[in-house]
């Protein structure tokens, strides 16, 4: 097995991160957007609709971030909106609402069930949903019933 400088394992030969790291990669990618239609889905059930403002609050960025990540959100089909309009998640974007909502929760909940803060585990859960496998998930499910 070859590593580059990082001490990361490379592929046989062809000198690139081996898939593990793209896995990783990709999913740091869509972490953002399943953020995003995760606090859309969150606070139109709270007020009714979304304002660029709600996103730039719940965040604690800039309105240009927002803009920068609403504009990535349409152009994958996981939202719509129109200059001075409430935000509106599309079929997709409200499925992958859902689904991040559930692994979060299941995350959240197996944490608590095996003894970590409330607190703690808020704040893990909300990075480990991004990046725990489908096999991890079920185990973990299983365990919080």
């Amino acid at each position: 097995m070859k590593y580059n400088k990082y001490g990361l394992k490379m592929s046989q030969g062809s000198g690139k991160i081996s898939s593990q790291y793209l896995n990783i990669r990709n999913q740091n990618k869509n972490e953002i957007l399943e953020d995003y239609v995760e606090a859309i889905l969150e606070i139109s059930k709270l007020k009714g609709d979304v304002k660029n403002a709600d996103l730039a609050q719940h965040f604690g960025v800039s309105q240009a971030t927002i803009n920068k990540n609403l504009k990535r959100l349409i152009n994958f089909n996981l939202a719509k909106s129109e200059p001075y309009r409430s935000i509106f998640l599309t079929h997709e974007g409200k499925k992958l609402a859902q689904i991040s909502k559930e692994k979060h929760e299941i995350v959240y909940n197996f944490l608590i069930n095996i003894g970590v803060s409330k607190k703690t585990a808020q704040y893990d859960s909300e990075g480990i949903e991004h990046h725990v496998s489908e096999e991890t998930l079920k185990i973990m499910k299983k365990f919080i019933k």
